[in-house]
């Protein structure tokens, strides 16, 4: 027979008719305290996220005067050396210079738009385990209405006195996913806050429009044991974070279309609900501790099906072309002037096979896993490209997103450069050259 759960039990006789009623008033008022703050918020209870990321991050310093100068001469030098190696031109923007805690409120805009379709998603599915049994007014029936996944997490032969006094937990059940996935997120987004070192290390852009940024100190903590001077790793990190922002800004149909695959990816997810049950049997709703485990546990987590390993597909594929680009553009920017180059890119390298910024990203808070062979592969086709008819055809890939390699040309790139890098057909391609196509379609 199953426990009952949070971590309350029958009575001594062992007789779940004989249920402590004192002790279920205490887990409501528990439960309460806990859904309150967010249960007015919807799918992605935000206020949740945010307290819970400020929680764990703990002690952050400010930035220094000293990082400022540093960080504003070295986006400078990034843009002299940028204008001599992509086509896209330098855009208008703001230089900042952001502390762990400045990362967290200034990208939280972007989190919310790429994570509310995925928390949307799972609180739908959530909601089809419950259709109208908080509604119910058969309480002898009601629990052979309940699902299997609830039936496991209830001990067996309920009477209709308790049944009574638990229905109103079958409401709160969808807020609990979604509390259990604000817990995540803000733990996530806190380990996120101690290891990026500029606003789109993830591959996505998550500053405002028109703001380049670098967080110095995460900078210092990626240097470690390197021996490289301070003034070559910032000035690294600040070609990376200007070439992303060039393409962007250049390829204004790139951020929607990854916004779009993200939602796409969303759309085909299926959640293990019957976990539900071995995640939260016995669990002390009393101790903070036992909480924390379980929402760090993954309690929502995407399941695979067919139509979201197609999402998948689409969506690594853009993200490692993304990467490919940055570090084409970045290697040919700094050439021989940056002495340090070879071994930031290993390093850069090992980060992405052990799990960087972006690959931690996307497997904890979307539930998918990106692989480093794809960036290779990638980086693969646009230096050949450069290499067999220049930057301008190279660039020119970004004209349309028809024109981008896609995942089966990504496990060829040498078959995809013969076949479209032969001559300069690329350097006069506009948009405008796909509008009609686009209507049609």
């Amino acid at each position: 027979m199953a426990q009952f759960p949070f971590g309350f039990g029958a009575s001594d006789s062992g007789d779940s008719g004989g249920f402590d009623m004192n002790n279920l008033g205490a887990m409501f008022t528990q439960f309460g305290q806990m859904l309150q703050q967010s249960q007015n918020e919807g799918p992605l209870p935000w206020s949740t996220v945010m307290q819970v990321a400020r929680s764990v991050l703990g002690t952050d310093p400010s930035v220094t005067d000293a990082s400022v100068r540093a960080v504003e001469s070295a986006m400078e030098l990034a843009d002299l050396w940028l204008n001599e190696s992509v086509t896209f031109p330098a855009s208008s923007t703001v230089v900042k210079v952001w502390s762990r805690s400045e990362w967290l409120v200034e990208t939280a805009e972007v989190w919310q738009k790429i994570i509310l379709p995925i928390a949307t998603t799972m609180s739908q599915r959530m909601e089809t385990m419950l259709p109208g049994l908080a509604d119910s007014e058969d309480l002898n029936g009601l629990e052979d209405q309940l699902p299997q996944e609830l039936k496991a997490m209830l001990p067996d032969g309920l009477t209709p006195e308790l049944m009574a006094m638990l229905k109103p937990m079958l409401g709160m059940v969808t807020q609990l996913g979604a509390t259990a996935f604000a817990y995540q997120l803000g733990q996530a987004l806190s380990a996120l806050a101690k290891e990026v070192v500029s606003s789109t290390d993830v591959g996505i852009p998550l500053a405002p429009a028109g703001t380049r940024a670098l967080i110095p100190l995460n900078i210092s903590e990626f240097a470690q044991g390197l021996g490289i001077e301070e003034r070559d790793l910032f000035l690294f990190f600040a070609l990376r974070e200007s070439a992303h922002q060039r393409l962007f800004d250049h390829a204004p149909w790139l951020r929607p279309r990854l916004m779009s695959a993200v939602e796409e990816y969303a759309r085909y997810m299926d959640v293990d609900v019957a976990s539900l049950g071995e995640k939260f049997e016995g669990f002390d709703l009393t101790s903070p501790e036992a909480l924390q485990q379980v929402m760090a546990s993954g309690v929502l987590e995407p399941q695979d099906t067919a139509e979201q390993r197609q999402a998948v597909i689409r969506l690594e594929t853009l993200l490692a072309l993304i990467e490919g680009w940055v570090d084409e553009v970045v290697t040919q920017a700094a050439g021989d002037r940056l002495a340090s180059l070879g071994q930031l890119r290993e390093t850069m390298g090992r980060r992405r096979a052990t799990g960087g910024p972006a690959e931690t990203s996307f497997s904890t808070l979307v539930g998918m896993k990106l692989r480093p062979k794809l960036f290779r592969e990638a980086n693969t086709i646009f230096a050949a490209v450069r290499a067999k008819s220049g930057v301008q055809a190279r660039d020119a890939l970004w004209n349309h997103p028809d024109l981008l390699p896609d995942a089966e040309a990504l496990a060829d790139p040498l078959g995809f450069v013969q076949e479209v890098a032969g001559g300069s057909a690329f350097d006069d391609i506009s948009m405008s050259d796909f509008e009609k196509d686009e209507d049609q379609g």
